[in-house]
């Protein structure tokens, strides 16, 4: 049984929400971080990026950054940017994303279904990505970024936040990147106990995304244990920020990959080697199209796509082709039935000579929500050869995670992005 319960949620003063949301801290770099937060004084990235309060020179680990995390935050609730709530609640966080909604449950997961596996994993974790985010829990006191959490479809919570978003939202904006947020709080206590019950008849809960965040989140939780031998297990830090999402509502994008160079084969022999492994349905040649017209718009408008499990996209030398791989080499195994799985198997490790994809200098990756004029762009600029893949589907991550296994690396982007500093965990 999952424990999933209401916490006393710390989140923006109505009225400056949109100033204050951000995207998580791990999709920029340092250099991006430091532009976007430019004339943004309230952009939450300030506190998930501290290092962009100080000079290049100053490290990202320097203690004085996250002693500035800690710093900025509760100035900021100080200041009243932000507000606390007076009893524990839940939330729910809806995203609309090209006409797309995914409404999740904003609520605190316990770190022992963590460590007892009722929160399934898929993905292996690094322990420097750890460290940083560690360290800045513990010093802000509060978890600011929320795990993305997945669940099979359980009918009276949807009547919950139904019911609920039937009111007036707590807040309603629309972010820069176009992507509507709206969130509404849950406070009746029957609401409360119905979706608390439900959870707990939950066997399982999957990490969709945010690996990392959640074995931070459970390191902070577990080094506060051991600070505090007398702990009773009720304490805020035994728990961490979480959205929760309905599997029905959820989209992965497909993960996409580009090559430096054919690995010595001439393009024809390459061509006849990836044709051993899978059955060629379409070709779109764009040597010709592309000459004088705009590159980006033809591939928009003309790139073939994968419509099914199986298929996959190829671009080389300004030519489109759609595979299908060959039927007696598709595998009913959790891992090694991915598509991706069968293009690292089939193709790039044993053609391209990429064995461990995430070491290999010669490979990148590409996430769907750049589409495959990214693809075009790379092919002329550094790579020589792209393939683009049929998304992986959330019953597969499941199935994956109920295997206990793990998944290949860049196996799942998820879109919508979920905002962080919109609501926030204090640990004490």
């Amino acid at each position: 049984m999952a424990t999933i319960k209401p916490f006393y949620g710390i989140r923006p003063v109505k009225g400056k929400e949109a100033q204050i949301a951000a995207l998580p801290y791990d999709v920029y770099n340092r250099q991006e971080a430091k532009e976007e937060v430019k004339d943004k004084p309230l952009s939450f990235l300030r506190i998930d990026r501290a290092e962009t309060n100080f000079p290049d020179e100053v490290s990202t680990y320097d203690e004085k950054v996250y002693q500035k995390a800690h710093d900025l935050l509760w100035e900021m609730v100080e200041k009243g940017d932000f507000v606390k709530e007076d009893a524990p609640c839940y939330y729910i966080y809806e995203l609309t994303m090209d006409g797309r909604t995914q409404t999740g449950i904003v609520a605190c997961a316990s770190i022992d279904d963590y460590e007892n596996n009722v929160i399934k994993k898929h993905e292996n974790t690094r322990a420097d990505k750890e460290a940083d985010r560690i360290h800045h829990v513990d010093s802000c006191n509060a978890q600011t970024g929320p795990i993305f959490l997945a669940y099979r479809n359980r009918r009276e919570i949807d009547e919950v936040v139904k019911h609920v978003k039937t009111k007036e939202a707590l807040y309603d904006f629309t972010s820069e990147d176009g992507i509507r947020h709206r969130a509404f709080v849950i406070s009746d206590a029957k609401d409360i106990a119905t979706i608390q019950n439900s959870f707990s008849d939950c066997n399982e809960i999957y990490i969709a995304d945010g690996h990392h965040r959640a074995a931070s989140a459970v390191k902070v939780g577990l080094k506060r244990r051991a600070e505090n031998p007398g702990y009773t297990g009720e304490e805020e830090f035994n728990y961490f920020l979480s959205v929760l999402f309905p599997e029905q509502e959820l989209k992965i994008l497909d993960y996409n990959r580009v090559v430096k160079d054919l690995n010595g084969y001439e393009v024809s022999e390459f061509l006849m080697e990836v044709e051993k492994v899978a059955d060629l349905l379409k070709v779109k040649d764009y040597s010709k199209d592309i000459v004088g017209s705009d590159s980006k718009k033809v591939v928009e408008k003309e790139a073939l796509y994968p419509k099914k499990k199986g298929e996959f996209v190829m671009l080389l030398e300004d030519t489109w082709f759609l595979f299908r791989f060959k039927e007696e080499l598709l595998s009913k195994d959790p891992v090694d039935g991915l598509d991706v799985a069968l293009m690292q198997n089939l193709i790039l490790e044993p053609i391209l000579g990429i064995n461990d994809p995430k070491t290999d200098q010669r490979i990148d990756f590409v996430g769907g929500i750049r589409g495959y004029d990214e693809l075009w762009e790379r092919c002329h600029k550094d790579m020589k050869v792209a393939f683009g893949m049929f998304p992986t589907q959330i019953g597969e991550l499941f199935a994956v995670a109920d295997a206990n296994r793990l998944m290949p690396p860049k196996s799942t982007w998820f879109e919508p992005k979920l905002r962080s500093g919109l609501f926030i965990h204090e640990l004490d």
